[in-house]
């Protein structure tokens, strides 16, 4: 049976369009897994923090803290639990961040909670690229909207760096507003 021109066509263009998505199926890079991008983080810190007192008003005035942080594996290594304990001049100081792993958009989130507030403030958002990690969120400060970025860098398993600024002009430039240095309580032993 001779089946028409017209269904034929068609026939020849399903199946181009059929093999050429299988091609580019195969042809696709997998997709990233940065489900262990945290894992550094992982264990007993020490940390020294040093915060700028008056974001966006020219003041380098900081104030400096030390102390501790213990962050631990939630749900298999999906999730990471940091309790951060730090003392400075006026005081005491606790914070805790719950980091999440989403798998379908590849991404981890911040989520952050002062303990003389007690409210979960949402995420920072992103991931890591070459070991260094960037994660963003839209906030706001004394009723501006601006742009908050979270930088983890110069990661070995001993040490590494936190670094959080503030954009007011839409990611052009940034203050930094907290940096975070952590060195291991225990240092991994050298092979």
């Amino acid at each position: 049976m001779k089946l028409p021109f017209s269904l034929r066509r068609a026939l020849v263009a399903v199946a181009g369009f059929a093999f050429a998505t299988l091609c580019v199926a195969a042809t696709a890079p997998a997709a990233r897994d940065g489900s262990h991008d945290f894992d550094f983080n992982t264990g007993s810190w020490k940390t020294h923090l040093k915060r700028r007192l008056h974001p966006f008003s020219g003041s380098n005035e900081f104030i400096e803290l030390n102390g501790s942080v213990e962050v631990r594996d939630v749900w298999g290594g999906a999730a990471h639990l940091e309790e951060i304990n730090a003392d400075g001049p006026t005081g005491h100081w606790q914070g805790l961040s719950l980091f999440l792993y989403n798998p379908a958009a590849q991404q981890w989130s911040q989520n952050f909670v002062n303990a003389k507030s007690g409210l979960l403030v949402s995420g920072l958002i992103g991931s890591f690229t070459n070991g260094r990690g960037e994660l963003f969120q839209q906030d706001t400060l004394d009723g501006r909207t601006i742009l908050v970025r979270g930088v983890w860098s110069n990661v070995t398993p001993d040490s590494h760096r936190y670094e959080e600024s503030y954009s007011e002009d839409g990611g052009k430039t940034w203050e930094v507003q907290l940096t975070a240095d952590k060195t291991r309580a225990t240092p991994h032993a050298a092979p």
